[in-house]
């Protein structure tokens, strides 16, 4: 019981706000001392465990990419072609990523959109630019609202759209651990299709919570507070 030690490790170091890789590696470090193992297993069992899933970090990869494309406007070309469709709202374009990632995520193309890969570099600049064309420089609280909702389209949309393909990973530990453990025989697709229902309920659901993203826009930037903060941010743009 002493090894699980190390999960305290882990709380206190999130509860203080610490570096998670550092976090983790202590944990892990302490984990093992308890455990009596010698710094040579230690570091073996880090080594296995890197093996065994790096293609976790794959994503790794990519980030030098979307690096040099933001740094040759990727994010300015992405507010110029959302400035260009006049009918495409912030919520509008939100709700149409959100069945685009929920669709694609439901055919096993996981790994096309996301935080680093999509998000930051594309989906909120483009949802900020639809922003800003109808309402003019946004204020900092609103730009980060703007922000999660686009990084919420994307979760949700992942979350719910993948368990809807046979061969994801969640789907196979279910079907695996119910069958082992109660000695039935669950197939995939039978999880599969009872999860297109609760799929499309989310979409439902939050896709409605996005189209009401712009009316909530219109009345937080018509607000004195909220007027007089885009002002400000205009003024700040101009002098620079």
């Amino acid at each position: 019981m002493i090894v699980l030690l190390g999960v305290l490790v882990v709380i206190l170091g999130f509860a203080t706000r610490r570096n998670p890789l550092l976090v983790v590696g202590v944990a892990g470090i302490a984990t093992g001392l308890l455990a009596k193992l010698s710094p040579q297993e230690i570091l073996a069992a880090f080594g296995d465990g890197f093996a065994s899933s790096r293609s976790v970090t794959i994503f790794v990869i990519t980030l030098p990419v979307i690096g040099l494309l933001e740094r040759n406007g990727l994010q300015e070309q992405a507010r110029t072609l959302i400035g260009r469709l006049g009918k495409l709202t912030t919520g509008r374009f939100l709700a149409l990523y959100l069945a685009l990632r929920q669709l694609t995520a439901a055919l096993g193309l996981t790994s096309i959109g996301g935080p680093a890969q999509s998000v930051r570099p594309m989906v909120a600049p483009m949802a900020e630019g639809a922003a800003e064309r109808r309402h003019g420089p946004l204020p900092e609280r609103v730009r980060e609202r703007v922000r999660s909702y686009s990084a919420s389209a994307d979760t949700v949309g992942l979350f719910f759209g993948e368990d809807c393909f046979l061969a994801i990973g969640s789907i196979l530990l279910i079907t695996g651990f119910v069958n082992t453990t109660y000695h039935t025989h669950l197939e995939p697709l039978q999880l599969a299709l009872w999860a297109i229902p609760t799929a499309v309920c989310a979409f439902l659901i939050h896709g409605f919570r996005l189209l009401r993203l712009d009316r909530s826009l219109d009345h937080d930037l018509a607000a004195p507070g909220g007027r007089s903060a885009a002002e400000g941010s205009r003024t700040a743009e101009e002098a620079k």
